[in-house]
């Protein structure tokens, strides 16, 4: 069975063949099409952003799409950035830029109302069939200043309390086990089951 993952970033597609890998899947991404694929996102919200990469792509490939859409939930900016995490503070920025962009923004809360939430949302689309939805959520709290240099985007000031790291600090068997995607992607295993998954 062949899936392709919509997704051009290298951390999503280290996680998501990380947890999958195992089944004996055939997993191709945006990187390995022979055509380029231009995927503009709604930003409405992380479902339609979802249904949008996997139905676009599995409308032109013909093959079962994956696609996710997350983003950070800060309680004290009203849940920003939100679905804008990918581009918060502008297009072009790192994520050390954005990650300080947001500490700057912080400054001045302190450590018990620094709450957040990492969100992801998979569809699967596979061509002909309505969008399978699945969703992950991680709760913790945003750091004072980043740790660690294993994960990718918000997750060295992600900080979890029953660890005492950072999402940053954990390998990726742990990460693969209480993250935000490893939670979505728990439910999209069971629905690539039911859709011929060895």
């Amino acid at each position: 069975m062949e899936i392709v993952l919509s997704t051009f970033n290298p951390g999503k597609i280290r996680e998501i063949k990380s947890y999958l890998g195992d089944r004996g899947l055939k997993i191709s991404t945006l990187l390995d099409l022979p055509y380029p694929i231009s995927l503009k996102e709604a930003r409405n919200s992380y479902q339609e952003n979802a249904i949008h990469k996997a139905q676009t792509v599995a409308n032109i490939t013909g093959k079962i799409t994956l696609a996710d859409d997350s983003g950070l939930e800060v309680d004290a900016l009203g849940g920003k950035p939100g679905v804008e995490s990918a581009r918060f503070g502008g297009e072009g920025l790192t994520d050390s830029q954005r990650n300080q962009l947001l500490l700057e923004y912080l400054k001045d809360i302190p450590w018990a109302q620094r709450t957040a939430r990492y969100i992801c949302l998979i569809a699967i689309v596979k061509p002909g069939r309505e969008p399978f939805l699945c969703q992950g959520v991680c709760e913790g709290l945003i750091a004072f200043k980043g740790q660690g240099d294993k994960g990718f985007g918000y997750d060295p000031i992600f900080y979890l309390p029953e660890y005492s790291k950072t999402m940053a600090e954990l390998d990726l068997t742990l990460k693969n086990h209480i993250s935000h995607r490893a939670k979505a992607l728990t439910q999209a295993k069971q629905i690539l089951l039911g859709l011929g998954l060895p």
